[in-house]
Formats: C-alpha cells, sequence, structure tokens
C-alpha cells in the first residue's frame, strides 16, 4: 500500500454563500479517499461548522476578513485546518450546550459538535485556527 499525500487549499471572502465551496472540497475530498458515508455525514457537518464559526464569529462576517481551509492526508487520517482573521476565543471556558439552562440557547453546539465527530480537534492562534482529524474507514474496493 503506497502512503499518498494529498494536499488541497481554500480561500475566500467571509461570506456565507462561499460555504458552498468548502463542501464541494470535502465531497471530493471524500469521494478521492473512498471514505464509507458514515464518516462523510461527520466530516460534512464537523468541517462546515467550523467554517461557519470561522465566518460568523472569528471574521464577523466581515467580506474584507478572509477564511482559509488546508485539506491534506495521510493514510487513513484526513487533516482540516481552518483559520479566520479573527481574535480568536475562549476555547477551554464554553458553556456545556448539554446542559439544561443552555438547551434553549441558539448558539453554542458548535465546537461541542466538532469535538463529538472528529477524532481530534485543536486550536492554535488563541482560537483563531483550528486543526481537526478524522481517522477516516474507507469503502471495501
Amino acid at each position: 500500500m503506497t502512503n499518498k499525500t494529498m494536499e488541497q487549499q481554500l480561500s475566500f471572502s467571509s461570506k456565507s454563500e462561499n460555504l458552498n465551496l468548502v463542501e464541494k472540497l470535502i465531497d471530493d475530498v471524500c469521494t478521492k479517499n473512498n471514505v464509507n458515508e458514515d464518516y462523510y455525514g461527520n466530516i460534512l457537518i464537523a468541517i462546515t461548522e467550523a467554517v461557519n464559526n470561522a465566518i460568523h464569529h472569528g471574521n464577523k462576517s466581515n467580506p474584507e476578513k478572509s477564511v482559509n481551509v488546508q485539506y491534506n492526508s495521510q493514510g487513513d487520517k484526513l487533516l482540516f485546518t481552518i483559520q479566520d482573521e479573527g481574535p480568536g476565543f475562549d476555547y477551554d471556558n464554553l458553556p456545556d450546550p448539554t446542559d439544561p439552562q443552555n438547551i434553549e440557547k441558539p448558539h453554542g453546539r458548535g465546537v461541542f459538535l466538532m469535538k463529538n465527530l472528529a477524532d481530534k480537534i485543536d486550536f492554535f492562534d488563541g482560537g483563531s485556527t483550528v486543526k481537526i482529524e478524522f481517522n477516516v474507514i474507507k469503502k471495501p474496493e
């Protein structure tokens, strides 16, 4: 088995409609890597959530600011890095969205979802960069 490394990078302005570029990237990545459908859903939700956070929370939907998405694969690992131009956030002290007092709140589930769907998630640059890793199961060939 060859250990191929693929890499792609995407940069776009902070507009919600650019999420479709990310969805297309994820479709391409999952097709090229023969990713099992169960993992495809996890990857799609986690990465679009991270990009959505970068657009709306990091860059405050300012179209002058960019979001960068980098992808690479290493064996059975898919690695995504999402970076915005915002000030970051305190990722260690987020309210628990499963706490009954937070259930009705419309925000606060994104990072929780990302952590539960990905195999590994790390924040850098004060929270303006997130690295998300998936150990994928491939479809039988």
